[in-house]
């Protein structure tokens, strides 16, 4: 199972950068080459993938829950270009439900969160970085889909996951800027599952949760995999 500049910028892009030069905006001189250094704000700051990383939730956030990096074996897809769909207009669910990125990301990062106290199911955490508004279009696109594709699609890749409908509902955490959250249901083998999904942005930040019960879905059993309100919660309060 399973993301134009005008002149007039340019030129005020160059003009910023020649009065920073001017004025020793990028630090003090290099004694052995004259040339400036950079300044400690610049070389510290954090690349998208390593700002993702410090946000992720962690098994000292949620006690009794084990955090790992997510198998290949079993995913969907390696990118959203490998899915195809019998409805485009429900791309961004199927990209949420098999923890690839929404929009157009500079970074993602994903781990699966398991308990015993919730059995087999599992919950996908995927965190995504977006330049300026990145992230809020990237929700909107969700949200749009949601509405859209009640009567549930279907999505292809390495398998085929057939969903029977799709219903927006309440989140298990309602955080951060905004937030969107759907049930979908499948059927495999003459059994009944429903799934939980629930997207929250944080300024140019989506966490997008995501929860399923595998070994139900392979033993022809019925589930409802809820999302765990305190990974939602713990992961929520990391992003602000």
């Amino acid at each position: 199972m399973k993301r134009a500049v005008t002149l007039a910028a340019s030129t005020l892009s160059l003009l910023s950068l020649a009065t920073l030069t001017a004025c020793g905006g990028d630090g003090e001189p290099d004694n052995a080459t004259g040339e400036p250094r950079p300044s400690a704000s610049r070389a510290e700051r954090p690349t998208p993938e390593q700002q993702l990383a410090k946000l992720m939730v962690t098994e000292a956030d949620v006690a009794g829950y084990e955090v790992t990096e997510p198998s290949d074996d079993f995913v969907l897809a390696g990118s959203t270009d490998e899915v195809t769909l019998d409805e485009p207009a429900c791309a961004p669910l199927a990209y949420a439900m098999n923890q690839l990125p929404l929009g157009e990301p500079e970074a993602d990062l994903t781990r699966v969160v398991e308990t015993e106290k919730y059995g087999d199911t599992d919950t996908y955490v995927t965190l995504t970085a977006y330049a300026a508004g990145g992230a809020k279009a990237a929700l909107a696109d969700l949200r749009e889909a949601v509405d859209a594709c009640g009567s549930g699609f279907t999505a292809e890749a390495d398998g085929t996951s057939a969903y029977d409908s799709v219903t927006a509902e309440e989140p298990t955490d309602r955080a951060g800027d905004e937030t969107v959250a759907f049930a979908s249901t499948m059927t495999f083998r003459g059994a009944g599952h429903t799934l939980h999904t629930q997207a929250t942005r944080s300024g140019d930040v989506l966490a997008v949760f995501f929860s399923v019960n595998g070994m139900a879905i392979a033993n022809a059993s019925p589930s409802d995999a809820e999302l765990p309100p305190p990974v939602v919660k713990a992961q929520n309060a990391k992003l602000g």
